[in-house]
């Protein structure tokens, strides 16, 4: 199973520069080792306000007890609080590998069908939407789709993409043919220094 970890971390006042540089170097040897044993499958940067640090991380695990052992082996975990989102396969996933070199966007989609809308155009917009993500796939647009659990504040869909902008970024989202009905999230994603991805 796959899950998508935000990691936030605060450093105590007071902690020498030498301290933070250790654990920091530290960290990127156990992202390497865990990304050799395949727990560890990404890592991006968001969009951070000065004095953050925030991490989001692609991991996969057996369940949520393993994944709690990974993410304890973090030597960055003593400074550090992790929000995780368990991901379920989408119908639409293309399950594409990382390509580096174009900007990634992370999207989070929720899906609101308007009240009275008929069957049969429902399941046509649903078509439409699967045969238009395979496009978008085949143009190395969407690498990833996965169902987020119900009820998550995030939406219904979590999507992994690569534009050159956001501008682009945008207008693939206007070409999805359930936008009408969909609120969008959109994440500009930049590169992590111990993204498994980087490294090959």
């Amino acid at each position: 199973m796959e899950y998508l970890v935000t990691m936030t971390t605060r450093v105590p006042d007071g902690t020498s520069q030498q301290d933070v540089d250790d654990i920091r170097a530290r960290e990127a040897v156990r992202s390497g080792e865990l990304a050799a044993q395949g727990s560890l499958l990404r890592l991006w940067r968001p969009p951070l306000r000065p004095g953050e640090w925030r991490t989001l991380g692609l991991f996969a695990a057996a369940d949520a007890g393993q994944l709690e052992e990974v993410l304890a082996s973090m030597p960055l975990r003593v400074w550090r609080t992790d929000e995780v989102t368990p991901l379920s396969p989408h119908p639409n996933d293309p399950g594409l590998p990382p390509r580096p070199g174009v900007p990634e966007f992370l999207t989070a989609f929720a899906t609101t069908i308007p009240a009275g809308t008929p069957g049969p155009v429902v399941d046509d917009a649903r078509a439409r939407e699967a045969a238009r993500a395979k496009e978008l796939a085949g143009q190395g647009h969407l690498l990833r789709l996965w169902t987020l659990p119900a009820g998550d504040s995030q939406g219904d869909t979590l999507g992994l993409w690569r534009a050159r902008d956001s501008a682009e970024m945008g207008a693939i989202v206007a070409s999805l043919p359930l936008d009408p009905w969909m609120s969008t999230r959109t994440t500009p994603l930049t590169p992590h220094p111990s993204d498994p991805a980087a490294a090959g």
